[in-house]
Order: structure tokens, then C-alpha cells, then sequence
């Protein structure tokens, strides 16, 4: 094999060809090839690691800092690729035990996707320079507005870098909406925005960044299903107004990353204009954060009744309960898809969706203020709307696994993802009892369970508010014992955690957030076979925190 290509002395050898000749790519193809090999020989079906040790206790990056500098002279690719490798080495991998929160398997046609925008690295800031990424961005944008039920002829979007970019954007547009002149004078400190208690953080991170600071954030009250209490949204909205403040923005979230929550985008709807409407303001810019629910709008156009994909009941039943939530989605002025989440592609490939399209000309500079671009005749699609002045073409990737899974595709994957929730469920009430499901409301793909100490304490008595806050904080702490257990054995079965499953009013008049276990169904190895095995080591690890925590109650250590 020549190795001239490489060396430094002819730099060509760092790149693709130019013309396509045979014997450059077969090199190249040869070093992918070690590559998906060497992560083959890495994999271990009843590990949840890939194999390798590594250990990143102590002064672990503290080290690799002090040690680390650029070779005068660069390495073979063969070496260099045994050097990536060892990255991987003790790095979570999505086998069937893999369950924890929203980290999904990269599916090969996602990668491929993005393996295909890589070989052209086009900017998709501007046709000019990135042709497919606009050309797949706008065919994503069609088919996903198709999806929502928006009129595919007026909506807009943009891939951006995560359900955040997302909020921020929203909130964004929700600004300019309400204060035309905020770009250039600033934002008014008057503006608020609302979303529930059990929404994501990243809303915190746009009110810093706006202006508008986090004070200016009211947080609603949740009801047992973690869905948005409309009623105190209504209330909390009309005090911001008799203060003098306007409600300019509200996040409704439909698939709470904890316990899998829907806000009903329709309530939240009507609620919001009729309130506005009777204190003479237009209504609030609803943002529908379905980054990780939204996906389940594949389900929009079931048959439910003829059931043609022949799903059991259960997950029948379940799917049919999203759906009647995620129908409305249509309802809100602009939505996201996190497709590195349930949409099975690589970090990060998050598509921004508006209602109207228009908007984005709220935020788009003048021509004068993107010389690069804004005084070219040539190219017909410009995002300078976009917070970024620089975009990756993740659209292909998305565009790429749209066409290989189609409609009937996402539909099975969820389905069987739903199943595997629910036949957990299942198991756990017959064989762990004291596991109480905390989320027996929210059909999906994520169960929240919570241990509790002998005792009158139960989780009807914390939701009713009949524990004082030293039980709830006893239980919490039981549980957050549990946590450290499952934590220091994810290698074997990755579990995850919450610290923040509903807020609950204690009996002394504190609210506090209750500590619950989570078992997130994300690997497309996970099948039904697997739930026992996975209940049993579950039990194991109970049993041990119940032994922990009576060490610690008579004074020995934990």
C-alpha cells in the first residue's frame, strides 16, 4: 500500500481526491474500514460499554492537559486512527441494556447522511456555498411541516444545535413581535415568558442570553401528569399584566425528558389569547418544545381502528393517548425536532420549524451587515436569520434517514419502544411493589419509579401533601442512595436518574421536588425478552439501598 499519499511531503494525501480515481478512494475506504472494525472489536452485547479500561477519577483531564501536545511530525493515519480508538475505549454504547435518558444509536442512515455532507462540507448558510445542505433543508422542512399539519406553502425553519437553539429562537421572534425596535434599542425589561415547572432548563439559558433575565421566566404549576396547569398559567399571566408586564412568549413542552409530560398545546392556545385578548394585548408567541415528543406526530395519520401494523393492545392504547396530545402541534408558531433523539440521527441535527415563515424576516439583517452574502445577486437562499453565521448541512442527515425510514419506519420504532415501556411496567408492579411508578399517567417511552422506607409515607400522601418535609427529604434521600448504587453498576445496566420529578407541598408549607429512578427506552436492542433480566438486577440493587439506608439510620456508614 503506498504510503507517499500521506506524508507530508505531498499534503494531497490528507484529503479526498480531486478527480475520483480508484486508488484513493479504496484508501480511504480501507481507513473507515479500521475504523468500524476497530469499534466491532470493541462491543459487548451485555455490556453497556464498549470494552477498554479507563479510568477518569482523580486528576484524569487534569493530566491529559499537562501531557498533551502536537507532534512536530505527523503520524501514519493507521496509527492515528488506533489512537481514536482508544477514545472509545469504557465509552457507553446502545445495547439492550443501554437505558438511559435521550441518548439515541446513530442509525446508519443518519450517518451516512452526514457522512455524505462531510465529503462535500458545504456551508449552509448560503446556497452559494452548501447547494445540497439548503436543497435538503428545504425538503426537510416541507415534509416535517407536512407532518405537523402546517400549510407546507407558508412555514419556514432552519436546522440549528438543539432543542435550545430552538427556544432561543422563539423567544426571539417572540421579542421583535412585541418590541419591533428591541434589535437595535434593547430588550424591554417588561416582557416575560412562561413554561411549566417540569420544562426543560435550557429556557433559563435564552432569558440570560436575551436580556430579559431569568426573574422575568414564570414557572406554572404542574399537574400529576407533569402537563402545564392551564388554569395557573391564566392566573400567573394576569398578575404579570396588572404589574404591568406582558406575556410575550410560553413554551409549551409535549415530552418532558423525565417523566415523558405533555402540555396540551390547545389549551395553552386558547388560554393565552383569551387572556392577552381581554387586557388588549396580541396573543404570546407559543413555542412547542417537542424535541423529543414531536416524533410521535407519526402517529397523526394511524389507523388506529384497523391497526395495520398490528400492534399489541397496550401499546396501541398508549400510542393512541400521545397522539391525541401531539395532534394539536399544528396549533403552535413554531416547534422543533430533535432528530439526534428519536429521529435516530447523529449530534447534533435539530430542525427549527415556523408556522409562518415570514417571521424569520423579523430577524434577518440587512444587506449592508452581511457583506459576504447580502450584496449577491446570485443564490437564492440566504439564513441570516439564523443565530449562527456558520451551519453545518445536518439536513442531509435528516433528510437521509427520513427517506430510508419513512412514515411506517418511525412508526415501528416508537411502537416498539412503547411496548418495551410497557411490558417493564408490567414486570416491575408484579415483582417490585415497592418500586412505585410515579408517571403511571404518561404512556411512552420513559417510566419514573420511587423506593420508600417502611412507614405510613407513600407517593399519594407526598402528592396530597401529607408528609412533612423531612419525610419527603428521608425518602429522597433513600432513593438518591439508590442512584449512587445504579450509577457505580451502569457499566452492567445504565439506568438514569431525576432530581426533579413534580414539585409537592409539604404539610409544614415547603414545596419540594421528589427524587425518582428512570428507565428510558432508547436502544433498538432492547426487546421485551430482556425485561426480566432487567427487573431482577433492579431488584438486587434495591435491596442494597434498603440495606444502606438502615446502616445509615443506625448510625453505621453508608
Amino acid at each position: 500500500m503506498e504510503m507517499e499519499r500521506l506524508s507530508n511531503t505531498d499534503v494531497r494525501g490528507f484529503f479526498p481526491s480531486d478527480d475520483g480515481n480508484k486508488q484513493d478512494r479504496n484508501r480511504f475506504l480501507e481507513l473507515i474500514s479500521q475504523i468500524v472494525s476497530g469499534v466491532d472489536q470493541l462491543k459487548d452485547a451485555d455490556s453497556v460499554y464498549l470494552k477498554g479500561e479507563k479510568d477518569r477519577s482523580g486528576n484524569f483531564y487534569g493530566e491529559l492537559i499537562r501531557t498533551s501536545e502536537i507532534p512536530q511530525i505527523g503520524s501514519p493515519q493507521e496509527q492515528v486512527n488506533e489512537e481514536l480508538l482508544k477514545l472509545l475505549h469504557g465509552h457507553p454504547y446502545h445495547t439492550k441494556y443501554f437505558l438511559t435518558n435521550i441518548l439515541p444509536m446513530a442509525s446508519i442512515p443518519g450517518i451516512l447522511g452526514m457522512l455524505t455532507a462531510f465529503m462535500v462540507n458545504g456551508n449552509n448558510l448560503w446556497d452559494v456555498y452548501g447547494p445540497a445542505g439548503a436543497e435538503a433543508e428545504v425538503k426537510v422542512i416541507g415534509m416535517m411541516s407536512r407532518l405537523v399539519d402546517y400549510d407546507h406553502t407558508r412555514s419556514g425553519g432552519y436546522t440549528t444545535w438543539g432543542g435550545q437553539g430552538a427556544i432561543f429562537t422563539g423567544l426571539r421572534l417572540a421579542i421583535v413581535k412585541h418590541a419591533g425596535m428591541a434589535s437595535r434599542a434593547g430588550v424591554p425589561h417588561n416582557l416575560y415568558a412562561f413554561c411549566s415547572e417540569a420544562a426543560h432548563y435550557s429556557l433559563y439559558k435564552s432569558m440570560e442570553a436575551t436580556g430579559l433575565g431569568s426573574n422575568n421566566l414564570i414557572k406554572v404549576k404542574t399537574l400529576q401528569d407533569s402537563s402545564m396547569d392551564v388554569a395557573d398559567l391564566r392566573q400567573k399571566m394576569e398578575n404579570v399584566i396588572l404589574r404591568g408586564g406582558i406575556p410575550i412568549y410560553i413554551v409549551a413542552t409535549t415530552g418532558t425528558t423525565d417523566a415523558m409530560g405533555i402540555d396540551n398545546v390547545r389549551d395553552v392556545y386558547e388560554e393565552a389569547e383569551k387572556v392577552n385578548r381581554n387586557a388588549g394585548l396580541s396573543r404570546p408567541h407559543i413555542h412547542a418544545d417537542s424535541a423529543l415528543g414531536g416524533f410521535f406526530a407519526f402517529f397523526n395519520a394511524y389507523d388506529f381502528a384497523n391497526n395495520p401494523l398490528q400492534f399489541e393492545q397496550r401499546t396501541l392504547q398508549a400510542l393512541q393517548a400521545i397522539q391525541s396530545k401531539m395532534k394539536h402541534l399544528h396549533l403552535a408558531d413554531s416547534l422543533c425536532f430533535d432528530f439526534q433523539k428519536l429521529g435516530q440521527t447523529p449530534y447534533s441535527t435539530s430542525l427549527f420549524l415556523v408556522k409562518n415563515a415570514a417571521d424569520l424576516k423579523l430577524l434577518d439583517l440587512d444587506p449592508d451587515e452581511t457583506p459576504y452574502v447580502g450584496h449577491r445577486g446570485y443564490g437564492q437562499y440566504h439564513t441570516g436569520y439564523t443565530l449562527e453565521c456558520t451551519r453545518m448541512a445536518s439536513s442531509i442527515s435528516i433528510y437521509s434517514a427520513l427517506l430510508a425510514f419513512g412514515v411506517e419506519g418511525y412508526q415501528r420504532l416508537l411502537a416498539q419502544f412503547v411496548e418495551i415501556n410497557e411490558e417493564f411496567r408490567r414486570v416491575l408492579a408484579l415483582e417490585l411493589p415497592e418500586a412505585i411508578i410515579v408517571n403511571p399517567d404518561n404512556p411512552g417511552i420513559i417510566t419514573l419509579f420511587r423506593i420508600y422506607d417502611e412507614g405510613g409515607m407513600n407517593y399519594a400522601n407526598e402528592l396530597n401533601g401529607n408528609c412533612t418535609t423531612y419525610e419527603v427529604n428521608h425518602t429522597n434521600r433513600l432513593n438518591e442512595i439508590l442512584f449512587e448504587l445504579l450509577g457505580k453498576q451502569r457499566d452492567r445496566i445504565f439506568f438514569g436518574d431525576t432530581k426533579k420529578h413534580l414539585y409537592v407541598p409539604t404539610r409544614d408549607g415547603q414545596k419540594i421536588a421528589l427524587y425518582a429512578s428512570k428507565l428510558f427506552v432508547i436502544s433498538p436492542h432492547t426487546q421485551k425478552e430482556h425485561i426480566q433480566e432487567i427487573v431482577s438486577y433492579l431488584k438486587e440493587q434495591i435491596t442494597q439501598a434498603y440495606e444502606q439506608n438502615d446502616l445509615a439510620k443506625l448510625g453505621g456508614t453508608v
